[in-house]
This record gives C-alpha cells, structure tokens and sequence, in this order.
C-alpha cells in the first residue's frame, strides 16, 4: 500500500510538515508496512517557505534587508533541495506583518526588500526564482524590487525615484537594461491567486489599498500613479501588461514581474505542488490523505484541497480528506475527487482544546481509516 500524505498546514494549530507526520504515524500503527509518502503542502501563502524546504530538502536562509518603511528586517528565503531554486515570500520584505496598523502607509511603502532577497538568493547560486505574492503592504506596483536589482527609476530632473506607488507618478525614465543583465539566465516564477489587473475598478489601488491603509482620496492617487507605471512598463517590454489577469498582484508587483522578469503567473497550489514533485509521487500510490484545518465552499477553488484533488484524479487516486471542521460548501470538493471528508474532532470541544489536540485527532483518524483500507 503506498499512500501520499499531502495536507495544508492547519492554522494556530500545525505545521503542514507535523500535520503529514501525525497523518503517517497514526497509518503506521495498523499498518507498519504501508508506504507513506509525505510531502507538506501550502497555497503560495502563509507557510509555503517551510512546506517547500521540508519537501525538498532544501535550507531556510534569513537576510536583513529594508522593510516596507525603510527600517531593517530580517527576512527568511529558502533554496530548495535542488541547489538552483530559491523560494520569495514577498511579504517576508514587504508584507503588512511588517508594519503596525497605525503606521501603514501605502503612499511611501516600498518593496525595496523583495529585490534584495532576490539579490540574496542568486547570490547563494539560484538560477530559478520562485516569487510568492500576497499580503502585501505596498502599492509601488514592485518599482522599489526593481531599483534593488539595479533598474534605473528616474524623475524629470534625472533624480531617482523616491520609494512608494505615490512617487511613481513622477516616473520619468524607466531604464530595466542593468537589472535585465544581472539577471541574464534566470527564470522567475509567480504564485498568484488573484486575477486583478494593475488599474481601474478592479485594480490594486481601488481593491487592495484600502486595507493597507489608504483613504478615498489616497486610492484614486495611486490608482493614477499605477496607471502611469503601467505605461512605463508597457514601453519597456513591448505589451500592455496592466491589463493582465494579475497584474494588480501585492500592490501591482504581478505587472512588473510580468514586464521585467517576463514570469508565468500561475495559482499559488498548482506551484507548490510542481515545485515538490507531487505527479511523480501519485505514480503508484493507492490513497492520497490531504487535509486542511477547515473544508468549506472556499477550499474548492485554488486552495491545497482542490488542488491535491485535481491532480490525484487525474492520476486515477482516490482522495481522503481530514479536516479539523467543516464549513458551508464543502460538498464541492466530491466532484474533484475527494472520496471522503472526515472531520477529525471526536466530539464537542473548545476550540482551544480541538487546536490543542489536532496532532492526536490526526494521527487517531488515520489509523481509523487505515482500519478501513485493510479490511477492504
């Protein structure tokens, strides 16, 4: 019996690592003989970083770098198991974690920090860089990244650019040449789970600024700023790449890692799930356990359920799926593949209780199941 153990982490709660081996170790005590293949999983956000280096085998590297606000943070990064490939979490740089909620500023936030990562990580000898997007506290629409790789933001009087989306609309040459030839033979990659375009109704500035602080007023003066950079980078790189699905991505970073990276954009799931070579690993298997701490209408778009299940369907695996509770809709997840949802709570509990158990219910529910699958 081979199983694939593939769960998202489970929130305030467990790792996806510790989550996949409470999930083995509860198989394991009916069935010692049984395959387990673990491989932790995430959606592009929260928890990817430790998904990936635990799948991979890879290393988690910190780097000082400029925050948001100019102060320094350190940032985590990873380089996967295969030496070449390094993991971005934008946010690590530049995400609203980073900056209390009284002081968000949107109109001077910089993803200065993002660049440097990259920076950091071609010079640990990536030749691939994976660049999450997500949770961001900027508007800058990814300028900052690209004067910290070496781009040339310039204004009329040939002074750089300040950092911040509201000095883009004073952008005046835009110059990728020094940037482009530092990054000559690396390819770049995006997780993104959001479709927005840079400007307009739907845009970064009128959908996203608000929670990252800005006032009416403040939107629409981004909103224009955005528009300008989007015509900057439509010149440099020869289309029009704010109206992209995506594009308006972490403050409008999807359009510049479009323009000046010429990176694929895909869903976060999809990205983690290549990046741990989870098709090779449903090749024989006879069960797939995924999991998340909620299964509901949501976790069968984009999310590591619905993923997981499109990919072991396509394989021809079956898909058991435990969950910490389950939610208004998650009958979704059937027609994908899931052939069963079990909530692994054995009764009425607290949630600080059920948070502090899930380990124990994991590992319990798994044996139950594993008691099913040697009986049939």
């Amino acid at each position: 019996m081979k199983i694939v153990i593939c769960p998202d982490s489970f929130k305030e709660s467990l790792s996806a690592h510790a989550a996949a081996q409470a999930i083995a170790e509860g198989v394991r005590e009916l069935w010692p003989d049984a395959e387990c293949v673990c491989l932790p999983l995430a959606d592009g956000g929260e928890g990817t970083l430790d998904a990936l280096v635990s799948a991979t085998g890879g290393q988690l590297l910190r780097h000082t770098v400029r925050g948001p606000l100019g102060a320094p943070v350190d940032a985590r990064f990873a380089v996967l198991g295969d030496g070449e490939t390094a993991l971005i979490e934008m946010a690590e740089a530049a995400g609203l974690m980073r900056i209390p909620r009284g002081e968000r500023d949107p109109l001077r936030a910089s993803t200065y920090g993002v660049g440097e990562l990259i920076a950091a990580a071609l010079a640990q000898g990536a030749r691939r860089i994976l660049l999450g997007l997500g949770g961001s506290a900027t508007q800058d629409g990814g300028a900052g990244m690209l004067q910290a790789l070496g781009a040339r933001l310039l204004d009329a009087d040939g002074q750089p650019l300040p950092p911040g989306g509201a000095a883009l609309a004073q952008l005046a040459t835009l110059d990728l040449a020094p940037m482009q030839a530092a990054l000559a033979g690396v390819q770049v990659a995006v997780a993104c789970d959001v479709d927005n375009p840079l400007c307009g109704p739907r845009g970064a500035s009128v959908v996203f600024a608000p929670q990252k602080g800005a006032r009416p007023a403040e939107v629409a003066q981004l909103d224009a700023a955005l528009a300008h950079w989007g015509r900057y980078l439509a010149q440099a790189c020869g289309r029009d790449v704010a109206a992209l699905p995506g594009a308006g991505a972490a403050g409008g970073m999807g359009a510049a890692a479009l323009a000046a990276f010429d990176a694929r954009l895909r869903p976060g799931i999809d990205w983690v799930m290549d990046a741990v070579r989870l098709d090779e690993a449903l090749r024989g298997a006879d069960w797939v356990i995924s999991g998340e701490g909620r299964a509901d209408g949501q976790s069968a778009g984009g999310k590591v359920l619905s993923g997981v299940a499109r990919r072991a369907q396509a394989a021809g695996v079956p898909v058991l799926a435990l969950v910490g509770c389950l939610g208004e809709g998650y009958e979704a997840l059937y027609p994908l593949g899931v052939r069963a949802i079990l909530p692994i709570v054995p009764g009425p509990v607290s949630l600080d209780e059920a948070l502090a158990q899930a380990a124990a219910n994991l590992r319990r529910t798994a044996r139950a199941a594993a008691g099913l699958w040697r009986q049939g």
